[in-house]
């Protein structure tokens, strides 16, 4: 029996946290956890431990952009000694970090220094930016656990101890009941009508759904005054981080959008075709297989940060896999209603256009492995725990 320290900050930490989590007290029956993290992790908490075993939900520290770090610098700074507080009061075993690199760094050095065994979960994406970064993995972090393909020669030629036991992902998506759910099913749970749907995703944080829907709205408006398309629903994947009225006051009075909560992956599945900020949901979108189009930008001094750090040639998950472009993404001023409908029509119309993409995807779920991921891992954890 050991006992686990977890750090997730934000919804894609919380998604994988859970699968790892159910993997850790399948292996490791009597593991005593405790973690930062969202409405997921702690639901697998609950089903396995009683008490309290969430310190604080990722809701409360997830920004956006450079310069919204710098204004929430002091809320950082006191939600950095509040975790290094509680590891150092729990004394665990380990401290597993998933992801969040700007916080987690941290904790990996305080974690470090005081003795504690440091794992990393879902890599730091410094082969796309910040590769300075390297040094701080070799020197605070005593195993990385990597989740892409791509990224195996990467670290290995930077010396890196990792283990690769696929991507989780593919459990979260092929054990959904969303993928179970017939259509019609859905559609009558989540009160909507019998129209097709074309499925928006505007993001997790404060910053991207307020830089994504104006364009979003001004996109349903657009394909909605079209003929052909004036009886399809525009369905917004409400993220579980956010609330009604940060949707609403950008969809006003529109009868044929609406905003459904907790449902992702039942409205990728039942859509056309997918608006999706780039990020973990433009992964998922490729492994359920609906055609989808990527849009990426914010407030114009951090996309210009941005460019001049990033060093890869996409920002979508999918395309850096294929190392090719399996959909189109819409970068900052590229990101505009006339595109994104010229864009949708033809995922929806030319059949020749959609199929590729979709064989694409087939690629895509083929280069990430099999399912039993997060169960490997977990293995793979308490095997390196047991070397000490």
């Amino acid at each position: 029996m050991s006992k686990y320290y977890i750090v997730a900050g934000e919804a894609s930490g919380d998604l994988h946290g859970s699968n790892l989590m159910k993997g850790l007290y399948a292996e490791d029956p009597g593991a005593d956890i405790r973690f930062w993290g969202g409405d997921l992790m702690n639901a697998v908490f609950k089903k396995h431990q009683s008490g309290e075993g969430l310190v604080e939900d990722y809701n409360s520290g997830a920004v956006i952009g450079f310069t919204q770090i710098f204004t929430h610098f002091r809320k950082f700074a006191k939600r950095f000694e509040h975790c290094a507080t509680d590891i150092k009061k729990w004394n665990p075993d380990v401290v597993i970090l998933i992801d969040y690199p700007g916080f987690n760094f941290r904790v990996a050095e305080f974690a470090h220094r005081e003795g504690f065994k440091v794992f990393y979960y879902i890599a730091p994406k410094v082969w796309a930016s910040r590769e300075s970064r390297i040094k701080k993995l070799k020197a605070f972090v005593d195993k990385l656990f990597i989740v892409f393909p791509f990224e195996i020669p990467y670290f290995t030629k930077k010396g890196v101890p990792f283990v690769y036991k696929g991507n989780p992902l593919i459990d979260a998506i092929d054990n959904s009941p969303a993928l179970k759910e017939t259509r019609q099913d859905f559609l009558k749970r989540a009160g909507l009508p019998d129209k097709p749907m074309i499925a928006l995703l505007a993001g997790s944080r404060s910053g991207e759904v307020s830089y994504m829907m104006p364009v979003l709205m001004k996109f349903a408006d657009q394909m909605h005054s079209l003929k052909e398309y004036s009886d399809y629903q525009f369905v917004v994947a409400g993220a579980p981080s956010r609330s009604m009225s940060d949707y609403s006051k950008f969809i006003g009075g529109r009868q044929y959008i609406h905003v459904i909560f907790g449902e992702s992956y039942a409205i990728m599945r039942h859509s056309e075709a997918a608006v999706i900020n780039s990020g973990t949901a433009s992964l998922e979108c490729a492994l359920i297989g609906t055609p989808q189009v990527v849009a990426y930008g914010g407030a114009e001094i951090n996309f210009l940060i941005a460019k001049s750090i990033i060093r890869v040639k996409y920002i979508s998950l999918g395309n850096l896999i294929l190392d090719r472009t399996c959909f189109k993404e819409l970068m900052q001023y590229y990101f505009n209603p006339e595109n994104v409908v010229e864009e949708v029509r033809r995922m929806i119309e030319d059949k020749e256009y959609r199929d590729e993409m979709l064989s694409g995807y087939s690629e895509i779920r083929e280069a990430l492995g099999g399912r039993g991921a997060s169960k490997a891992v977990a293995s793979a954890m308490i095997e390196e725990l047991r070397k000490i």
